[in-house]
């Protein structure tokens, strides 16, 4: 059986939007998904540390092979086929649509913090605007204060050797430790009155607000809303994103540029892509951030994406050029961070041969925070730090516009009666997310929402699991291997399908595990409002699927296997162009149709 009809099991039928659009060009899929490896929440996790490319290259490329690439063809092929976002496409088994709407919490619940990741670099952008950077050596004297009992040393603060032995020879303590702080993290801290955000890492810590940092957040959610308000069609969202991702991708090549050329030994910059069998293993964390991130934030996002191709884009050349793409990504966020860690291991270098003594230097969010200090050191560091900030601010807001634009073309794919009110239903709920984000403006926000990061992490390696089970088992290899090779000409493996319904899910699994000790450590530091977030946005949506499922059983007559057999054969599933459905039909052939894919406007029961 191909399908199974609306009509038969008595619901209404799904009924296409056929003024969704196209791509303005096929490549501008490419140049979407591309710009998903700018995902910077779980990059920037303190326990994600970028040590060798070379380690993490090797791991990368065996897991592109063994299920990235071929869950970005599933995710691709399913809203490609069907011209859906990722509520309706669960049409396909429609007993588990409800994991779109899981997808829906889950994307919302990543919008509510993400402002975040243009907020900071807006915050550092203005301030670069000055004549002299406030935290450069010069800049510093105008408003640093050391607030607390010990004298809080930082690299424009350097002892010499002379000053360094005399303190140990003073000292009872068998050992001297000297913590440096990096000026341009302590200026972050002084925007929540100098307190140590990152080391004061407890939920009962001051509650403070950012004024500073809320009117960045509130400038980031009117961009986005202009954004909308103006490029309001996909032909013109289009145009925007591809202009905008390849000015993003120009200012991150001139960066690494500029970062390369600073006065480090180039054997460590050479080293950052040379792997020794140690660092083998300790790439695998990086692995891990590259494999979570080739998905975007939240889940569905290439969903949504794919379903603005024409049916017969090719889909799998695609998705290798997508992991190419965000591998380079990766790759150039590897080399900066490398570079500025190398930076503060260069200045302390001269107190190696000091016996008993340790000397650190205390650098958070090396692309966010600790930057601003080594682009301070540049020449004409006002402009650099203009790109460089202007550079991040640019990937968080494409990654909001990107993720938003799925999440609302997913809602008006599900709801027809929200077609009509497209601009109102928009802009609420931009406004609401806007409004819930202004959270992350207080200390307690920018420091936990770690904590929602790892709970997406959570969902969205579910929800892939869950994408395999529907489509290689309850919609069947057979059929989907069909439905690829009409779609694309062009057949896909057996072996490939075999690797993602035996070997994927081992894999999957084993992230599923590093998530969920990953969430129990970030919420056993959080705050209430994080907990309570996450379990309005991740934890509840999970008993949609299971309530959908009664649902979609009622509805359904006959005995409970009949009707559990009709709820997941799938519903409605054939392309949306006319000329390609009837292709599909003739394909099929008529006898194992259920029901004639014409367009009937019968009553049926809601």
């Amino acid at each position: 059986m191909v399908y199974e009809s609306s009509y038969d099991s008595g619901r209404r039928p799904h009924k296409p939007d056929l003024t969704r659009g196209y791509w303005a060009a096929p490549s501008d899929f490419i140049y979407t998904c591309i710009s998903l490896g700018f995902r910077m929440d779980v990059i920037s996790m303190g326990w994600f540390l970028y040590q060798h490319m070379g380690g993490a290259l090797l791991s990368y490329v065996v897991c592109l092979f063994l299920f990235v690439v071929p869950i970005i063809v599933i995710q691709s092929f399913v809203g490609q086929f069907s011209s859906s976002g990722f509520i309706s496409v669960f049409r396909i088994s429609p007993i588990f649509k409800g994991l779109g709407y899981i997808s829906l919490g889950v994307n919302l619940a990543v919008l509510t913090y993400y402002s975040m990741f243009a907020a900071v670099p807006f915050l550092y952008l203005f301030h670069s605007m000055r004549p002299t950077l406030p935290w450069s050596c010069e800049g510093m004297e105008n408003w640093f204060i050391n607030r607390t009992d010990v004298e809080v040393e930082h690299s424009c603060k350097l002892k010499d050797m002379v000053e360094i032995n005399a303190s140990i020879a003073n000292s009872n303590d068998t050992y001297k430790y000297i913590g440096y702080e990096v000026p341009s993290v302590l200026f972050f801290n002084s925007i929540f009155g100098g307190d140590d955000l990152m080391a004061n890492y407890e939920y009962d810590s001051p509650f403070m607000f950012s004024w500073e940092l809320l009117l960045c957040t509130l400038l980031t959610w009117g961009i986005v809303a202009g954004v909308f308000y103006r490029f309001y069609n996909t032909e013109l969202m289009s145009k925007f994103l591809r202009y905008t991702i390849w000015t993003s991708l120009i200012l991150l090549l001139t960066c690494v540029i500029r970062f390369m050329l600073l006065s480090l030994d180039f054997k460590y910059v050479f080293s950052f892509f040379i792997a020794k069998p140690s660092d083998i293993g300790e790439g695998i964390p990086n692995a891990i951030v590259f494999i979570v991130s080739a998905f975007g934030p939240g889940w569905g996002a290439i969903v949504a994406l794919a379903s603005f191709n024409r049916f017969k884009t090719n889909i799998m050349s695609y998705s290798w050029i997508i992991c190419i793409g965000q591998m380079a990504i990766f790759m150039a966020y590897g080399i900066l961070t490398h570079i500025i860690q190398g930076y503060f291991k260069s200045i302390i270098d001269h107190y190696d041969d000091v016996d008993n003594l340790y000397v650190y230097v205390n650098h958070h969010w090396a692309l966010y925070l600790s930057s601003g200090s080594v682009l301070a050191t540049m020449s004409w560091p006002n402009l650099w730090s203009i790109i460089f900030f202007s550079m991040l601010a640019m990937m968080a807001l494409i990654t909001m516009i990107t993720s938003l634009f799925s999440v609302f073309q997913s809602i008006f794919d599900e709801f027809e009666l929200l077609r009509s009110r497209r601009s109102e239903i928009t802009f609420g709920i931009i406004g609401v997310l806007a409004i819930i984000s202004l959270y992350t403006s207080s200390n307690h926000g920018v420091v936990f929402f770690s904590a929602m990061s790892t709970d997406s992490l959570f969902t969205q390696t579910s929800l892939n699991l869950l994408l395999l089970l529907v489509v290689l088992w309850v919609y069947g290899r057979v059929r989907f291997q069909r439905d690829i090779e009409f779609m694309l000409s062009q057949r896909f493996a057996t072996w490939k399908v075999n690797m993602l319904r035996f070997v994927a899910p081992i894999c999957l699994c084993i992230l599923l595990l590093i998530s969920v000790v990953a969430a129990f450590f970030e919420h056993s530091v959080a705050s209430i409002v994080i907990h309570i977030t996450a379990v309005l946005l991740i934890i509840l949506p999970w008993l949609y699927l299971p309530g959908y499922m009664i649902y979609v059983l009622l509805q359904t007559s006959g005995s409970f296997k009949m009707r559990f057999r009709r709820s997941c054969r799938p519903m409605d599933w054939y392309p949306v162009e006319l000329e390609e459905r009837q292709r599909y039909e003739e394909a099929m052939g008529n006898m194992d149709i259920t029901h004639q894919l014409s367009q009937m406007e019968d009553e049926v029961v809601p």
